[in-house]
């Protein structure tokens, strides 16, 4: 599972999700993507689901480019505990996704391959996606 090796604080405020992504926005190494339609957070649980759908399809075809990673820790309370006691330990690590980025990226695949992959791997993420092409982005 991806989370970072050393961060400067162990635990971060929720923050806010407001605007679209600029930066992160368009295909860079690949030929069709999977670009996120709406904001969240996508676990490091998802990420590697979904890089795992894509693999799996494609029988390890092809070149994948996974442009998130989990650098926000959330933390959780343990399960029937008493209010008080401070903030809870990091339970998972989370990418902050906002509309318009870029999640995924694949090429040297056929285009009905590449779609059907990103499809399956849409389904395992909690933020609605679309797929792009490089082709239709310009």
């Amino acid at each position: 599972m991806l989370q970072p090796k050393r961060t400067k604080f162990r635990k971060e405020h929720r923050g806010r999700m407001k605007g679209i992504r600029s930066k992160g926005s368009t295909l860079v190494n690949g030929e069709y993507g999977l670009k996120a339609e709406g904001p969240g957070w996508v676990t490091a649980r998802e990420i590697e689901a979904a890089r795992r759908a894509i693999t799996g399809y494609v029988k390890r075809g092809g070149q994948l480019w996974v442009r998130l990673f989990p650098a926000k820790p959330v933390s959780a309370r343990p399960a029937e505990t008493r209010m008080g006691g401070g903030k809870g330990a990091v339970d998972q690590w989370v990418a902050v996704v906002r509309r318009g980025r870029v999640l995924y990226e694949i090429a040297d695949v056929p285009e009905e391959a590449a779609r059907e992959a990103l499809r399956r791997a849409a389904h395992k993420l909690s933020v609605p996606t679309k797929i792009v092409a490089r082709s239709e982005e310009f």
